[in-house]
């Protein structure tokens, strides 16, 4: 136990370096943790790792899948359900067709269930890859929220793909109609059971007396439940988690009422998220020399041949599928033909995107030992090296070269966006006047009578009236702009000093150090509303 528990540790603490090394030379840390993987797990006497692909679609998949739902914008995502859909269901469908007859053609032994096995596991992207490549460049909303919305759903239509191939090579026998109408079931009620479960948290949440610590809790409870919930009656448990956070987060301003409890969620969310994407994308990694083990008759140039054939395929198959589907809709239909003109450039970066990553690789290890029979499942050892290569290669190279593309094109938003200060002025404007109206109507007798209400209708009015000539300066000349620069430098500057000497009094010790945490965590807020 304690050999084990040394070695996650150690596992983690490793991970936090390579992090930390990623960010200090500028490479998108899951490209960089993938490469310190596969060289560490080559030095001798590094204890050899064996992935449990259980454990990576219980432990870390849900949590992900409820991540990426939660900051997903149900209004964007339904604005974008075209492309989003060609993407996530006819590119994956697409996608395991063409590798599933190419493997037959140049894999020797190869059946069509096989290729259709190989094709579900490799035909989804992966999220996180992609958009930790594109943090901190400027992105157009549009195709952010494409790519979120796309590896929101494909993971589910994979697996589903992935599961009926399984079923085929198990048993035999495969029928495209029964199939079909299995899909549509699987997904569908992978849907309800999300719904259901969602409405079911809802209520917890809203009406029990819970606190921001188990509200917290609650929610890292809720992606395992959905997900286990639905698996149990052999649903698509991707379906339920994506559904279920898509709902408790467009009703999260009615579930979590308090600021305590939001920042104490997103504490323990960002954390969580960091630590599991940190890890799994060591673990890819490391499991090669594991893989490598397991090739059996097949040589290894013989596993990275197929795999940079197939992996050449997959990357052809997006740029030939993401252009007609971005064009001819507009082509033959009124609504598509009168949204902006997404041109070259947003395409390109879209076609770019389709890194694959630890969705993969947990479903081609998840490819049982034996057949039903006893016998050794066929050509597994291939199917899993083969999958680590399109993985690798996707992952480091088109994760190297994305950055370097979007910098060349120099690509900009074609749709017509207001700036985020803009927003964020007008929305605390609203917020503000309905304030006033509120002191003014209902608390008329506290204003002339109560200082402090007094005062805080002042100030009220001082702010609103600094934010209304904000908006008024941002329709302005560039002058105007840098007054505004200006002011939050300043503002700036003065927090910073404000946190020294909230320092300087916890070293005189007449203030109590939970006062002067409240303290720090205003100066935080007053921060966050700039930066």
């Amino acid at each position: 136990m304690h050999h084990h528990l040394l070695l996650i540790l150690s596992l983690l603490f490793s991970a936090f370096l390579l992090v930390m090394l990623a960010q200090r030379i500028k490479i998108a840390y899951p490209i960089f943790l993938v490469i310190a993987g596969l060289g560490i797990s080559f030095i001798p006497g590094i204890p050899r790792l064996h992935l449990d692909p259980e454990i990576i679609f219980l432990i870390f998949l849900p949590p992900l899948l409820y991540e990426a739902a939660w900051y997903t914008s149900w209004n964007d995502f339904w604005k974008w359900k075209r492309p989003i859909a060609l993407l996530a269901f006819g590119l994956v469908f697409t996608t395991s067709m063409v590798v599933a007859y190419t493997s037959v053609a140049i894999i020797p032994g190869f059946t069509l269930a096989l290729g259709f096995l190989l094709g579900g596991i490799i035909s989804p992207p992966d999220a996180v890859a992609a958009a930790t490549v594109l943090k901190g460049m400027k992105m157009p909303k549009r195709i952010m929220t494409i790519l979120e919305g796309e590896s929101l759903i494909n993971d589910a239509s994979s697996l589903i793909v992935f599961r009926f191939a399984l079923m085929a090579v198990l048993t035999g026998t495969f029928s495209l109609q029964q199939a079909t109408g299995q899909f549509f079931l699987v997904a569908g009620m992978g849907i309800v059971v999300g719904l259901v479960g969602a409405h079911i948290m809802y209520v917890v949440h809203r009406f029990l007396p819970t606190t921001p610590a188990i509200d917290a809790a609650f929610t890292v409870m809720t992606p395992y439940l959905l997900f286990l919930g639905a698996e149990q009656f052999h649903f698509s448990g991707v379906m339920a988690v994506v559904t279920g956070g898509l709902f408790i987060s467009y009703r999260s301003h009615e579930i979590f009422q308090t600021g305590s409890t939001r920042l104490n969620m997103l504490g323990v969310w960002t954390t969580m998220i960091f630590v599991m994407n940190a890890v799994v994308f060591i673990l890819i990694g490391l499991a090669l020399p594991d893989i490598i083990e397991g090739l059996g008759n097949y040589s290894v140039a013989d596993g990275i041949k197929y795999g940079l054939i197939i992996t050449g395929i997959i990357i052809g198959i997006r740029f030939i599928w993401v252009y007609p589907a971005t064009f001819i809709p507009r082509m033959i239909s009124k609504k598509a033909a009168q949204e902006p003109n997404p041109g070259w450039k947003g395409p390109l970066v879209i076609c770019m995107a389709g890194m694959r990553g630890v969705v993969s690789l947990a479903t081609a290890l998840s490819i049982p030992l034996l057949m039903t029979d006893g016998t050794a499942f066929p050509l597994r050892n291939i199917i899993v090296f083969i999958t680590f290569v399109v993985i690798f290669v996707t992952l480091v190279f088109q994760g190297l070269l994305l950055p370097l593309v979007v910098r060349l094109i120099n690509l900009t938003e074609i749709d017509p966006v207001i700036p985020e200060e803009e927003q964020q002025a007008s929305i605390q404007v609203r917020l503000n006047k309905i304030a006033m109206q509120t002191l003014s109507g209902k608390y008329t007798a506290d204003v002339t009578k109560n200082e402090l209400v007094a005062f805080l209708k002042q100030d009220l009015e001082r702010t609103t009236g600094g934010l209304e000539l904000q908006l008024a300066a941002m329709q302005c000349n560039e002058t105007q702009l840098h007054e505004i620069e200006r002011y939050q430098e300043i503002l700036l500057h003065i927090y910073s000093l404000q946190r020294k000497e909230l320092f300087q009094l916890r070293k005189e010790k007449f203030h109590s150090d939970e006062e002067i945490r409240k303290a720090e965590l205003q100066l935080d807020l007053n921060e966050l509303k700039i930066s």
